[in-house]
């Protein structure tokens, strides 16, 4: 069953973002490939991120019994040396991995790296997630390759540009090496299907489409998201009121 919404799903923001996440990106290099022949490849790329932990988060948990008082004829046992049959359960301080993903189109030829594609996480759009993304993105902008970042998520902060980012709820930029500073924004609104758009490529030769919107149909389907989403709820990432009476109706006219 699709969507029933025309674009992003909204609802896909949340619990199910990291499923979503890994599968775009995949699709998104699984559509590129046959359409970059022969003389590009698209592959996917995954690293995995360490999150340090600074607090420690307990739990208690209460023990039905705990002391257990043992009485003996043979021999008194001393004051302390009771045993505890349940304890506390505590969460100790450890690294957390987080899954970072993104698409490299590399020419056959020599193997160079020519355009980066991001679709960003929440970890690239806030705290230490945020510079470690940001210093990357610096380090792209400042080499010969192209970067194209998607941004699906309406929560955490937006990519820095120097001009105002017109008012949407997600966007794709395209940094295309030789224009840079100048970069193309496709501002989408939550009510219009995802763009098609350009990615491009070494010079002389034309850009490859990549059609959003089908992308993430395919991966609504294959991922069973229909069946995972509980529409029946707000989305975990609330929306304004307008957009909130919109996606109500947009709902009940799809499960009429």
């Amino acid at each position: 069953m699709p969507s029933p919404f025309p674009g992003m799903d909204p609802y896909l923001e949340g619990d199910d973002w990291t499923s979503f996440h890994a599968l775009l990106v995949t699709e998104i290099a699984r559509y590129l490939s046959p359409r970059l022949r022969p003389k590009y490849v698209a592959l996917p790329q995954r690293r995995f991120d360490v999150l340090d932990e600074d607090a420690v988060a307990i739990e208690t948990i209460y023990p039905d019994v705990g002391m257990a008082a043992v009485e003996s004829t043979a021999r008194h046992e001393p004051v302390g040396e009771a045993v505890a049959t349940s304890p506390c359960v505590l969460e100790t301080v450890m690294d957390r991995r987080v899954p970072q993903m993104w698409v490299e189109i590399r020419d056959v030829a020599g193997r160079t790296l020519v355009t980066t594609v991001e679709i960003l996480s929440p970890w690239n759009k806030r705290g230490q997630g945020r510079e470690e993304y940001l210093d990357k993105r610096r380090k792209v902008l400042m080499s010969a390759s192209h970067l194209v970042e998607i941004d699906l998520l309406r929560r955490g902060k937006r990519l820095p540009m120097k001009d105002a980012l017109p008012p949407a709820s997600y966007y794709v930029v395209v940094a295309r090496a030789n224009e840079r500073p100048k970069v193309q924004v496709w501002p989408i609104a939550l009510d219009h299907p995802l763009p098609t758009f350009g990615v491009p490529l070494l010079g002389g030769d034309a850009d490859v489409a990549l059609d959003l919107q089908a992308c993430f149909q395919n991966v609504y389907d294959l991922g069973g998201f229909d069946l995972l989403v509980d529409y029946s709820k707000p989305p975990a990432v609330p929306l304004p009121p307008d957009l909130a009476a919109w996606t109500t109706e947009r709902l009940r006219a799809a499960h009429q």
